[in-house]
């Protein structure tokens, strides 16, 4: 797929994203220029908003979790119709937002989905907390914790016991179950149209980091 080419005072450097290894590129390149304090900000402007009102053609779905620190234009320096973002707290999956992760991918064409974690995560640590002393959150966070849990197992059968650790295998597992739930996507990865990857992002130093990769041919460096 191409991106459709800037018109006149759009600051936008790439525009190609044939493959969902080109979309992915645009993710860690963006994110290096956030951490060293140089964004382009790219796609900002009436022109860009001009340009894309009849229509969106977005490089990526980004499911990533709902902490405000964690707002993926800024975080990637991406712009106005770059990503088609999907938030929930502690990036915990149901129908809808699966149904909106295949929308993207199905009916947008993105070729590349972002699982989008970070360190330290709240719904996580509320997670272990009600795994180990039994209290659960009132309401409805109680249900946002309690489709945490089945991560935090398996990480510590792993060996993992440290609340980044944990967090990765929670971001790993997300992947695995989303293409497990979504018969749309598993079907483009395993022919090559669509890509899974999952990022953590770390708060103090702003980088994110490759944690799973499912259709990607290899790991893209990504900032520390």
């Amino acid at each position: 797929m191409r991106r459709p080419v800037p018109g006149p005072g759009l600051r936008t450097t790439e525009v190609k994203t044939s493959t969902p290894r080109d979309a992915f590129e645009l993710l860690p390149a963006g994110n290096q220029r956030f951490v060293a304090g140089t964004p382009e900000h790219p796609n900002p402007d009436a022109t860009r908003r001009t340009e894309i009102a009849p229509s969106q053609q977005p490089f990526a779905v980004l499911f990533g979790c709902s902490d405000s620190r964690l707002a993926a234009e800024i975080i990637f320096d991406r712009g106005l119709g770059d990503l088609f973002v999907v938030r929930t707290a502690g990036h915990v999956m149901g129908p809808e937002v699966i149904g909106s992760i295949e929308y993207g991918v199905n009916v947008l064409d993105c070729p590349l989905v972002v699982i989008l974690g970070h360190d330290p995560c709240g719904a996580v640590g509320k997670a272990c907390a009600a795994l180990e002393d039994g209290m659960a959150p009132a309401g409805y966070v109680r249900d946002v914790v309690e489709r945490v849990p089945s991560s935090v197992p398996a990480a510590r059968a792993a060996g993992h016991v440290e609340p980044a650790e944990i967090l990765a295998e929670h971001i790993r597992h997300t992947v695995d179950l989303l293409l497990d739930h979504s018969r749309v996507l598993a079907e483009k990865v395993a022919v090559g149209q669509a890509a899974v990857a999952g990022l953590c992002y770390r708060l103090v130093g702003g980088g994110a980091q490759l944690v799973a990769a499912r259709g990607l041919d290899a790991a893209v460096p990504a900032a520390s």
